[in-house]
C-alpha cells in the first residue's frame, strides 16, 4: 500500500471488485466525441444492466452493477479530464482500491492507436495523456490498468486537441462503437483473469 493511502481510516463503502473509469468530459457539447470513447464503455455496461450513472460525492457520475455475483463500479469523473485524477483519488479511497490498482481500471482515448484498435496496459508511460497524467498525480503512481481505444491520429496539421474533441465521421463512428463493446467485455474479463491474460486475448 501507498503511504498516502495508511492513514486513511474513513472508507465509505465496502471494496469493489473491478472500478472502470471511463474517462471524456462532461456536457452535451462533448458527447460523442472522440475524447469521451472511454466514458461511452462505461456508460454502455450501466446500461447493459439496466443502471443509471448517477452522481456522487467523489466528483463523478456512478453506478453499481453485479456480475458474477461480484460488485463492478462504473464511474465517469465530472471534473473534465485534464482533473480526472481528482475523481480518480476519490474512487480509490471510496472502494479501498489502493492496493488492487491491477482493478482500477482506465478507458480512455489513445490517438496513437488506429481508430477502433484496442490494446489493455498495465502501469508504464503515458503518451502525453492529460488525463492520465492528473491520474498519476493524485494517486502518487502509474501502477494502475488502462484499456486504450483508438482514435487515430489526425489527417492533417490539425492539434490533437480540436481532433479528439470532434465527433468523428460515419465510417469511424461504427468502428468506435464496435470498440467501446470490446473494451467493455475486456474491462469485466480482468474479474476472472489477471492483466496479462486479458491483455493477450485482447491487444
Amino acid at each position: 500500500m501507498h503511504p498516502r493511502w495508511r492513514t486513511r481510516k474513513n472508507h465509505t463503502n465496502t471494496p469493489a471488485d473491478l472500478v472502470v473509469v471511463g474517462m471524456g468530459n462532461p456536457g452535451d457539447q462533448y458527447a460523442g466525441s472522440r475524447h469521451n470513447v472511454g466514458a461511452e464503455v462505461v456508460q454502455f455496461l450501466a446500461d447493459g444492466q439496466g443502471e443509471q450513472l448517477r452522481k456522487s460525492r467523489e466528483a463523478a457520475l456512478v453506478a453499481e452493477i453485479r456480475v458474477g455475483g461480484r460488485r463492478v463500479v462504473l464511474a465517469f469523473p465530472q471534473t473534465y479530464m485534464n482533473r480526472s485524477g481528482e475523481a480518480a483519488r476519490s474512487l480509490v479511497r471510496r472502494w479501498s482500491m489502493a492496493d488492487r490498482l491491477d482493478r482500477f481500471v482506465v478507458v480512455h482515448d489513445e490517438l496513437d492507436l488506429p481508430p477502433g484498435r484496442i490494446k489493455v496496459k498495465h502501469g508504464g508511460g503515458l503518451a502525453g495523456h492529460n488525463g492520465l497524467s492528473s491520474i498519476k498525480a493524485h494517486l502518487r503512481t502509474a501502477d494502475f490498468t488502462r484499456i486504450r481505444i483508438g482514435v487515430g491520429k489526425p489527417p492533417s496539421a490539425q492539434a490533437g486537441a480540436d481532433y479528439v474533441l470532434k465527433r468523428p465521421g460515419r465510417a469511424d463512428r461504427q468502428v468506435l462503437d464496435d470498440a467501446v463493446e470490446r473494451a467493455a467485455e475486456a474491462a469485466l474479463a480482468l474479474l476472472d483473469h489477471p492483466v496479462d491474460v486479458v491483455m493477450n486475448r485482447f491487444n
